[in-house]
């Protein structure tokens, strides 16, 4: 892989706070969770589902994979490190709306 190559991937990590080492058990985000189009959470490969405070946390442990974390306007959030793949990008994920959930309070 040439210098070149590698600038495309490096740029968007250096962007983020933290990425965090994922242990061997980690759990993959496999869909978002939102309220009124704006992200609440994250439902998990083990069937979990987690709010962003939660996630945020579990990432910075390791337990979630591809991800790093990143902060705007001093709030914190996780973001897709960033790979040659759309389809494992958060945003590319099916979400569910917690409007149309049973957890709906």
């Amino acid at each position: 892989m040439s210098k070149h190559e590698n600038d495309s991937s490096i740029l968007p990590k250096m962007a983020m706070k933290e990425i965090p080492y994922a242990k061997q058990d980690a759990q993959n985000i496999v869909a978002l969770v939102k309220d009124k189009g704006q992200i609440t959470g994250y439902k998990l490969s083990d069937g979990k589902i987690v709010n962003k405070e939660e996630a945020i946390e579990l990432a910075r442990q390791g337990g979630i994979l591809n991800v790093g974390i990143s902060e705007r306007k001093g709030n914190e959030y996780l973001k897709s490190i960033p790979d040659d793949l759309e389809s494992n990008n958060l945003n590319s994920l099916p979400s569910i709306d917690i409007n149309d959930s049973e957890n709906h309070h």
